[in-house]
């Protein structure tokens, strides 16, 4: 799917950059440019799916699943950079105002609709997880972008008002930059290794602490290596080491089924010993 959508996408963009150019219209040349930078978006999303399948290796005993956090920490920052330019080229525009073809900019923006809602939709009915959602906020973004070079058009075919060009390329930016700015929070926290954001560390603990035989936990950890894969660690103090196999199934029952979490590492620690240290200690304090 994503492969298809970058070949779709880079067509299209091709012909609105040259009619845009031909027209005058700064709204339609950005949608181009959008074009082009989600092309190059969609294939970075389908490369690193790709390369993200591979199998673990002796270097790589994780596997290679970041790349997908990865590719959406570009795409995020590229939407940035095209949002950058499009606002200079806006206030220049507004600055010195240029004459704009409106029903060549209108039809050209009604096909490109039309070509991104296909993307679009086909985008939706492949894999959800943090790089689809990336190559799919282009593509949103897209969309956008076409919707105001057609109601730019239509304004100026109508009034001859061409302001509305530049303006309605500054309201498409400010949508793309609230996106994108949250799509790099995401991208960053997978690196750096955070809770997965709809998982709660808390609630996972005291459920776990909640397993029979178990009587506390500590150095409890859950991170991402790769969109929807979390995975975590801790310590489980037990009263009985001796029911340790019964505690181990029930805990990564309870972890598959209620958080999805299919990879936990679970360390036993005996509570009687525990509480032995204690109580030495509280005896060398009282001498």
């Amino acid at each position: 799917m994503l492969w298809i959508a970058t070949a779709l996408t880079l067509g299209f963009a091709s012909v609105e950059a040259v009619v845009g150019w031909w027209a005058g219209s700064l709204a339609l040349v950005a949608d181009a440019g959008h074009m082009v930078n989600d092309a190059g978006a969609l294939a970075l999303a389908a490369a690193a799916a790709w390369f993200a399948k591979r199998p673990a290796s002796r270097l790589h005993s994780y596997g290679f699943g970041r790349a997908e956090f990865l590719a959406a920490l570009v795409n995020s920052l590229a939407l940035l950079a095209l949002v950058t330019w499009l606002a200079v080229a806006a206030v220049q525009r507004l600055q010195d105002p240029q004459p704009v073809a409106g029903e060549a900019v209108s039809v050209t923006a009604a096909l490109g609709l039309a070509i991104n809602i296909l993307v679009a939709w086909l985008l939706s009915r492949g894999e959800s997880n943090l790089n689809t959602r990336a190559a799919l906020l282009h593509v949103v973004g897209d969309l956008l972008g076409s919707i105001a070079a057609l109601i730019a058009g239509v304004v100026i075919i109508f009034t001859g008002w061409t302001p509305i060009d530049p303006l309605l390329s500054l309201v498409i930016g400010a949508l793309i930059v609230v996106s994108s700015l949250r799509l790099l929070r995401e991208a960053l926290h997978g690196l750096m290794e955070g809770v997965p954001p709809h998982l709660s560390l808390e609630e996972i603990g005291r459920a776990i602490a909640g397993v029979p035989g178990v009587v506390s936990v500590h150095d409890l950890h859950v991170w991402s290596v790769a969109p929807n894969e979390p995975m975590l660690s801790a310590h489980l103090m037990v009263k009985d080491l001796k029911r340790w196999p019964a505690i181990l199934a029930e805990t990564r029952a309870l972890l598959a089924e209620r958080y999805r979490i299919e990879h936990a590492t679970l360390q036993p620690e005996p509570a009687e010993q525990v509480v032995r240290l204690v109580a030495r200690g509280d005896d060398a304090a009282s001498k």
